[in-house]
């Protein structure tokens, strides 16, 4: 790092007659809710794998009281201030005491929220900026990392935080490109080695609903997984114009969601989730994409809005992924899992288990999960588990297992960036850094910044 101008790299139903309907769930004393449409098979299914061999998060309403911990904030935007409440709101005993981010404006801004909200002071001393902000907070008396910078610095800041010995809250995407990726591999060894706990943004590994499905398919429920389709189909996300006395580097940072080097681009900002729930439920990674998109209404960036990709998988199956960010179109955010007895998905806010006859003969009840929990966001529920992980120490790495969807959506953009196919060897070895080789809150070569143009090597 330069300066403050200047970068060189980078928890039982309360109610038995709930029971009916319900089995099992191992979410921290609650049973699982689901509702079943049609008798029961008369033949067993064959699991895919047998209960107690994969991992089911603990999803109590509250985290099991401990040790206080006190955490601190890197990237003190959107995201940021959200994950501090979601971490405060996720058990007792938790605060936070150190605040970082580039621009002072935000610091204060969090500060002041936490102050007026929770009665939390964050003293000046304890309220970093600029580039090296996140040393500061690190270094500073805390016990755990909340880590919501712009994705592109996630790695370097999820590396010096490991390094210090802190467990770590790493939001998703937690790597743009492949030069992050092994920077967030190579970490995650070494978090495993010191029996830390990460815990990332994937809030569906958190969300009831896709847990009960994960052990539903798991169980055999659709037999064995053939193929998917992931959509995030949506309007445009948030953007910023510029002002006039911003430089160019305040102007991207400020903007950053729209600028491939530090958001990744939207499939992998923000469709990443969608890609995450068949690499989760399959187990599987990709080892081709071949995809395209285009640029057609985005105001601010040099990103695509639009991209399809079609992924094979290791046993040659295939996923197609989908994702726009275009108003006044179509809208579609959800997972389809077919199976070779049935198929899973999530569209139309329902989740359903289908026959090969479309019959639905599972469906989970969100109305029952109301009665049964209190705490139903799956923001804080993360936060509950990552809080549970590190009170009854016992470590846990999700950065490894988020790298994967990660890297999908980085192969699925280079292909339809290029308009070649991409595959999983090329990209984990590829010496691709988006990173500016001299990033500047000022003056910066903006001629680097083009939108791809696919066919055209640039």
């Amino acid at each position: 790092m330069k300066n403050e101008n200047g970068i060189s790299r980078r928890s039982f139903l309360k109610n038995s007659a709930l029971m009916g309907a319900l089995g099992t769930a191992g979410l921290g004393g609650g049973a699982a809710i689901i509702s079943s449409c049609s008798g029961s098979s008369a033949q067993k299914d064959k699991p895919l794998k047998e209960p107690g061999t994969y991992y089911v998060p603990v999803l109590n309403d509250l985290a099991n009281d401990g040790k206080e911990l006190k955490a601190g904030l890197i990237g003190c935007g959107g995201r940021g201030s959200g994950s501090v409440f979601d971490f405060l709101n996720a058990g007792n005993g938790l605060t936070i005491t150190a605040v970082g981010d580039v621009f002072k404006e935000k610091v204060d801004a969090i500060a002041e929220r936490l102050k007026n909200d929770r009665n939390i002071d964050v003293p000046e001393s304890s309220r970093f900026t600029g580039f090296d902000a996140y040393k500061q907070v690190i270094d500073s008396d805390v016990d755990v990392i909340l880590i919501a910078t712009p994705p592109a610095f996630r790695p370097l800041h999820f590396q010096y935080a490991t390094e210090k010995g802190k467990h770590t809250f790493l939001e998703k995407p937690v790597f743009v490109d492949p030069a992050g990726y092994r920077t967030v591999m190579a970490t995650a060894k070494q978090a495993a080695a010191k029996n830390l706990c990460v815990i990332t943004g994937t809030q569906r590994r958190h969300e009831r609903r896709y847990v009960e499905s994960y052990k539903k398919i798991m169980d055999g429920a659709i037999g064995e997984i053939t193929g998917g389709a992931v959509y995030w189909n949506g309007g445009k996300l948030w953007y910023r114009t510029r002002e006039n006395n911003w430089g160019d580097g305040e102007w991207m940072i400020k903007d950053w969601v729209n600028w491939k080097w530090l958001s990744g681009d939207h499939i992998v900002e923000q469709h990443v989730h969608n890609i995450d729930v068949f690499t989760w439920f399959s187990g599987l990674k990709p080892v081709s994409a071949t995809g395209f998109g285009s640029r057609q209404r985005r105001v601010t960036g040099d990103q695509f809005d639009n991209f399809s990709v079609d992924f094979v998988m290791e046993n040659g199956i295939h996923l197609h992924s989908m994702c726009r960010q275009i108003d006044a179109c179509s809208n579609d955010v959800s997972e389809f899992i077919q199976g070779s007895k049935g198929s899973w998905s999530t569209g139309n806010g329902e989740v359903v288990i289908k026959d090969l006859k479309g019959n639905v003969v599972w469906k989970y009840d969100g109305e029952q999960e109301k009665t049964a929990f209190k705490q139903t966001n799956p923001y804080v529920l993360e936060h509950v588990n990552w809080i549970n992980h590190i009170r009854s120490g016992k470590p846990i790495d999700q950065a490894s297992e988020i790298a994967v969807p990660n890297m999908a959506a980085v192969m699925g953009r280079e292909s339809a960036y290029t308009g070649e196919q991409t595959t999983w060897e090329q990209m984990t070895a590829s010496p691709l850094d988006y990173t500016p080789a001299d990033l500047d809150l000022n003056k910066m070569d903006m001629s680097k910044f083009t939108v791809p143009v696919p066919g055209i090597k640039g």
